[in-house]
């Protein structure tokens, strides 16, 4: 803890953020915003959705409520910061804030990996064992996954995020990013942190690869259970009660492996920030849009709300 306050007294760090190679910085600008009034406009809708409409009391859309909970935190904890640096001409963060940035975003990411498993895993038993699903995908149950996801990764920010930000960093704060993440950061320390990057690793087998192992696992089942089916129309709606789940996946994972799992030597920093802004900012605002546009249940109780309220104005 003396190094930690020692740390949090030093110089602030420099955020070099999105706009400083980019020669309309006005247009980006207006798009993140944009994407960002979307995310929050969309995925409010969608918990408020779930909330008011009783069909969608059910542990399938009680995960989905998570996410779009998760999806508001991601663009709450970064956009923010984004619009007020652009706006003011400063993007300078303090070292406790920087902290505070750091455990958040890890939190998410790390919760959000997990649930992600789970919402496959509830797939697979509604499709696969629809006998047992009340016994399987009980609230109770639901609840404990849900909650051991959020905890589970926040124990593992927290480490993370004293661990990183108690190493000694060189003169220059100036950080290639337009947020405080642990790779980012890694770049200014004045020590060898091969080790550490080492346990970096392993931590993103087990918040990376084992869920994905678990989803394809999941959907392999599925896709085994499908394809004996008899009836093309109980095929195809299996299928499509999937595909929505099987896009957010592509666009989450996808854009996580490129960043965290490939070698260094295949991307560069301006790559890394293109690559954040998909899966913090571009990801929360098609997740509603995803599930609202292909989900019938979304779709009847977002006419139902609609109706409601002309009838209230009429």
């Amino acid at each position: 803890m003396r190094r930690w306050t020692n740390q949090a007294n030093g110089t602030d760090f420099v955020l070099l953020g999105l706009f400083h190679h980019i020669q309309a910085p006005n247009i980006l600008f207006s798009l993140i915003f944009l994407m960002f009034l979307a995310a929050i406009i969309g995925n409010i809708m969608m918990i408020i959705l779930i909330w008011l409409d009783t069909r969608l009391h059910t542990p399938m859309y009680f995960l989905l409520s998570q996410l779009s909970i998760m999806d508001l935190l991601y663009s709450s904890t970064l956009v923010p910061k984004i619009v007020t640096d652009f706006l003011s001409g400063k993007n300078i963060i303090s070292f406790i804030n920087c902290a505070i940035q750091l455990i958040l975003f890890t939190t998410i990411g790390g919760a959000e990996c997990f649930l992600l498993a789970v919402m496959a895993y509830d797939r697979y038993v509604a499709i696969c064992h629809p006998l047992r699903y009340s016994i399987l995908m009980h609230p109770k149950v639901c609840t404990f996954m849900v909650v051991g996801t959020w905890f589970g990764a926040l124990f593992n920010a927290v480490i993370h995020a004293v661990y990183t930000l108690n190493l000694p960093y060189c003169a220059s704060r100036e950080i290639h990013h337009f947020f405080c993440e642990i790779p980012a950061l890694l770049k200014l320390v004045c020590a060898d942190t091969s080790h550490y990057e080492n346990g970096l690793y392993v931590s993103g087998v087990v918040f990376f690869l084992i869920p994905i192992v678990s989803i394809m696992v999941s959907y392999g089942q599925i896709l085994s259970t499908v394809l004996r089916l008899e009836s093309n129309l109980g095929m195809r709606k299996a299928l499509a009660t999937c595909s929505s789940h099987m896009i957010v996946l592509s666009l989450f994972y996808g854009t996580a492996i490129f960043k965290y799992f490939l070698p260094k030597s295949y991307h560069t920093a301006e790559q890394d920030e293109v690559v954040s802004v998909c899966y913090t900012i571009v990801t929360p605002m098609l997740n509603p849009l995803i599930y609202s546009l292909r989900n019938k249940d979304v779709s009847l109780a977002l006419r139902k709300v609609l109706r409601r309220q002309s009838s209230s104005k009429n």
